[in-house]
C-alpha cells in the first residue's frame, strides 16, 4: 500500500436492528436478518500541526484543546520529544475529550496509545486506536503517521431524550446532549459497533488509502473492526452489528470465534503480525468464514421500519449468558425451539425479499404473510422468555407490541436483538397517517400490567430513525460546520 497523507477524512457507519435471529445468531448454524439504519456515527480525522500549546478542558461543554478545525490546519498539542499525539473529541457531550500519547512497542507489539489527560477512559476509542494504528504502522510505507485530531459525532436517535438535548443551542443536524457521555441513555441502536467501525475505517483510509477505496477495502475494514470491537468488549461477540456497519443490511451468519482468539493483547510480542494476518485473511488455519448475503438489502416498496424508544434499556451481556446456560442444560428442548425460530425467520426474510422484488404488490393484503410470520416469531420468543427466565419479550413489551400492532397500518413489531427493554422495531405501511396514529397512541400511553421481571416502561416516543440499507461510506464536510 502506498502512504498517502491527506488533510481531512470523514466517514460514517450506521446503527442496526437485528430484526430476526436474536440469540440464534451467536451460533454459526443459524442466521440473523440485520437491518442497517439511517442513524450514523460520524468520524472526522485531521492532521495536527506540531508546536501549538496543549489544550485544556473548556467550560462550554465542548471539552478539549482550543483548536481551529480547518482542513489541514488544526492546532495541535506541544509534542514531548516529538512524540505523536491523538486528540479525540466528542463535542456533543460534556468533558468528552481524550488525549493520547502514541507508544511504539518492542518485539513487534505494534502501537499502544496512553491516555494523558484526566477523566474516564473510553475503551472503545482506545482499543480502536490501538488496532487501527498498529495495522497502519505495519502496512504503510512511512512509519511516521503524525499527530491526529479525531472528532466523533452521533446522530440524535442513538440517545434518549433523557439526555436533555439542547436542540436550540446546536448548529445543523447534530445536537448538544448537554450531559457527560456516561450519563446519556442509549436507545440500543448499536452505537459502539458503529463507532469502532467508523473510527478504524476512517483512520485506515486517512493514512493508507484514498476515500474512493472504501468499497474495495470493505472486507479488510470489516476484519479490523471485528477484531477491535471484540477486544473492546472483552469477548468475541457474534459480530452482526459490525457487519451491518460495514456492509449495510444483510442476512448474516457469524464467523468462527477461533479466528480472533489467537490475536492476543495490543502491545504483546508479535501482535502486529498476528493482527495483520487476521485483517488480510492470511492465516490458513483460521480463514474468515463470515457469511453476509444480500448486501444493502432493502424493504419492499410501501413498507418502512420505525423504532420506538421506551426509555428503559437492558443488560444484554447478562441476558445472553443466562440464555446460553439454559440452552446448555436443556439442549434437546432448546434445539427444537431454535430450529422453529430459524425456520420462521428464513420464511420471513424470503417473504420480504420476494415482496421487494415484486414492487407491484401494494394491496392491503400484500403484507399479511409478513404480519403472520412476525407474530409467530414473537410467540417463539415469548416461549424462550418463559423457559429461560430472561426478559426477551417481557410482559410490558408484550402489552406495548400488542397495542401498536392493533394500530391501522402497522404490519408487526418485535423487541429486536437480545430483547429486553430496548427500543422496539416496527414494520409499518409507508404512510404518514400511520405515524400520526402511533404518536397519538404514545401521547397517553401508560403500562397497565405488572411486569414479570420488574421492568418499567417510561415515556414511549417514536424515533426519527428509519431503514437505511447502506454500510460505511464517505461523508461531505459541509454538514459538520460548527462542530469541527
Amino acid at each position: 500500500m502506498s502512504y498517502q497523507p491527506a488533510g481531512t477524512t470523514a466517514l460514517s457507519a450506521p446503527g442496526k436492528v437485528l430484526l430476526t435471529g436474536g440469540y440464534l445468531v451467536l451460533d454459526r448454524n443459524y442466521t440473523g436478518t440485520v437491518i442497517a439504519l439511517d442513524a450514523r456515527i460520524h468520524i472526522v480525522v485531521q492532521q495536527l500541526k506540531r508546536g501549538h500549546r496543549r489544550g485544556a478542558s473548556s467550560s462550554s461543554g465542548k471539552a478539549g484543546p482550543d483548536v481551529h478545525m480547518e482542513t489541514g490546519d488544526a492546532s495541535a498539542v506541544d509534542d514531548k520529544d516529538n512524540e505523536d499525539i491523538v486528540v479525540v473529541r466528542s463535542p456533543q457531550f460534556v468533558d468528552a475529550f481524550w488525549e493520547y500519547g502514541v507508544q511504539r512497542c518492542e518485539n513487534g507489539g505494534g502501537i499502544k496509545v496512553i491516555q494523558q489527560n484526566e477523566g474516564r477512559r473510553n475503551p472503545f476509542v482506545e482499543t480502536s486506536l490501538n488496532y487501527a494504528l498498529t495495522y497502519i504502522s505495519y502496512v504503510a510505507d512511512s512509519k511516521d503517521f503524525g499527530s491526529l485530531s479525531v472528532t466523533i459525532l452521533a446522530d440524535n436517535d442513538y440517545y434518549s431524550e433523557t439526555a436533555f438535548s439542547r436542540v436550540s443551542e446546536s448548529p445543523g443536524r447534530f445536537v448538544n446532549f448537554g450531559v457527560p457521555l456516561h450519563e446519556a441513555h442509549k436507545t440500543g441502536l448499536g452505537s459502539s459497533a458503529a463507532l469502532v467501525t467508523a473510527l478504524v475505517s476512517s483512520l485506515v483510509i486517512h493514512r493508507t488509502l484514498q476515500p474512493e477505496d472504501v468499497g474495495s477495502a470493505r472486507d479488510k475494514l470489516h476484519n479490523l473492526a471485528q477484531a477491535a470491537h471484540c477486544a473492546a468488549q472483552g469477548k468475541v461477540g457474534s459480530g452482526f452489528d459490525v457487519a451491518a456497519a460495514i456492509y449495510g443490511s444483510c442476512l448474516y451468519r457469524r464467523f468462527s470465534p477461533s479466528i480472533l482468539e489467537s490475536i492476543g493483547d495490543a502491545g504483546s510480542a508479535g501482535f502486529e503480525e498476528r493482527l495483520f494476518a487476521v485483517v488480510e485473511d492470511a492465516d490458513p488455519k483460521h480463514p474468515w468464514d463470515t457469511e453476509c448475503l444480500d448486501f444493502g438489502m432493502r424493504l419492499p416498496r410501501g413498507m418502512q421500519m420505525v423504532l420506538c424508544d421506551v426509555e428503559c434499556g437492558s443488560q444484554t451481556p447478562s441476558m445472553v449468558k443466562k440464555v446460553l446456560e439454559w440452552r446448555k442444560q436443556n439442549q434437546q428442548e432448546a434445539d427444537l425451539l431454535w430450529a422453529a425460530l430459524q425456520s420462521n425467520n428464513e420464511r420471513l426474510c424470503l417473504q420480504l425479499k420476494q415482496l421487494a422484488q415484486s414492487p407491484d404488490q401494494e394491496s392491503p393484503e400484500s403484507f399479511d404473510d409478513v404480519r403472520n410470520l412476525i407474530q409467530r416469531s414473537r410467540n417463539h420468543l415469548r416461549s424462550m422468555t418463559r423457559k429461560t427466565g430472561v426478559p426477551i419479550e417481557p410482559k410490558v413489551q408484550t402489552e406495548l407490541l400488542d397495542a401498536v400492532t392493533a394500530v391501522d397500518g402497522v404490519i408487526g413489531g418485535v423487541v429486536p436483538g437480545a430483547g429486553g427493554y430496548d427500543a422496539i422495531a416496527l414494520l409499518i405501511r409507508d404512510d404518514q397517517q400511520v405515524l400520526y396514529r402511533l404518536n397519538e397512541l404514545f401521547e397517553t400511553w401508560e403500562s397497565k400490567v405488572e411486569d414479570d421481571f420488574g421492568g418499567k416502561i417510561g415515556k414511549v416516543r417514536l424515533l426519527g430513525v428509519r431503514h437505511g440499507s447502506e454500510g460505511v461510506r464517505n461523508e461531505l464536510l459541509d454538514q459538520y460546520v460548527g462542530w469541527v
